[in-house]
């Protein structure tokens, strides 16, 4: 990430409850909290525009410096909350950040590489819990599966993590697996079946004949 944070103007918002936040979404703009150990909650609202676009290009833990009333107050993107029709943000939570200060944070998995011909991946977790430095939080944590065989299973404990950042999710959690694709695996087993149903007829019918010659 960037050394230069992203600087967005708020304005302090003084009324609350579900009219007040109805105008402000009415006005495109987005009412949120800055919360944290090193400050009382500070609210305000935000236009809905440039949040999204930081959400959007910056991903879920990204850090910016919001400014209210001239003063910037240095922050990260703790939660988001989504209108389910329109998609748009409704309300955001900032966490008040110093310098030098680690948290706890989910982190996306990125597949990379291509496993051994003919199987398939089976992803089981697409975020990580990792402790990484407030201003230093990786974008993304690679999970290469280039050459894996059937039956491989990647886990927590199976990842490099990136500069500076602390695995903090159990190390057993499974990330992916690595098998033979459900319909081939299906038609492996019906091949197998009708040549055992064959096999069996087969022994079925050698027996009638011994029967009838006696």
């Amino acid at each position: 990430m960037a050394n230069k944070r992203p600087v967005i103007k708020a304005e302090a918002r003084t009324e609350f409850g579900k009219g007040p936040s109805r105008r402000l979404r009415q006005a495109w703009k987005v009412p949120g909290v800055i919360y944290g150990s090193n400050t009382e909650p500070i609210h305000f609202a935000v236009p809905l525009l440039d949040i999204q676009a930081l959400v959007r290009n910056e991903g879920v833990n990204a850090v910016l410096e919001l400014e209210i009333d001239g003063e910037q107050h240095l922050t990260m993107v703790k939660n988001v909350d989504q209108n389910m029709l329109t998609l748009d943000i409704d309300h955001v939570d900032l966490l008040s950040i110093v310098r030098g200060q680690k948290a706890e944070v989910e982190v996306p998995l990125t597949v990379v590489g291509e496993p051994a011909p003919g199987l398939m991946v089976n992803q089981d977790a697409y975020e990580l819990l990792v402790e990484a430095d407030v201003l230093n939080i990786p974008s993304e944590i690679e999970v290469s599966v280039e050459g894996l065989e059937d039956g491989a299973v990647v886990t927590a404990a199976d990842l490099t993590m990136p500069a500076d950042t602390t695995l903090v999710a159990d190390a057993e959690t499974v990330i992916l697996s690595v098998t033979v694709p459900q319909e081939d695996a299906e038609v492996e087993a019906a091949a197998e079946a009708a040549e055992e149903g064959g096999a069996e007829a087969g022994a079925e019918s050698s027996e009638e004949k011994a029967e009838d010659s006696e």
